[in-house]
């Protein structure tokens, strides 16, 4: 995994936590991963590129991020089988992975 994606899935990932922290301050219940329907969307070009742009959970989003995977990466086909499948042209909601 390069340093950008590392970079990004760390920084979202710190969102999601603080998130809910900051749920927990406010005496809400926290977010339940699964009832959550979409984290951002994901799109496949034309080459096969697929392109995520994935936010952090509300109240207020506070982290952004966009990940690439080209059809030669290691981590290609585990994102297509999360997506439950894409193809060129589509664009898709990111369920989160719970």
């Amino acid at each position: 995994m390069s340093y950008r994606r590392v970079a990004v899935a760390a920084l979202l990932a710190a969102s999601f936590a603080t998130t809910a922290a900051g749920q927990f301050k406010k005496d809400l219940p926290p977010i339940q991963c699964e009832a959550v329907e979409s984290i951002g969307t994901a799109e496949m070009a034309a080459d096969g590129t697929i392109t995520l742009r994935l936010r952090s959970l509300s109240p207020n989003p506070i982290a952004e991020g966009v990940l690439t995977y080209a059809p030669d990466d290691p981590q290609y086909e585990d994102i297509k089988k999360h997506l439950g499948g894409i193809a060129p042209g589509d664009t898709k909601p990111v369920k989160p992975w719970c």
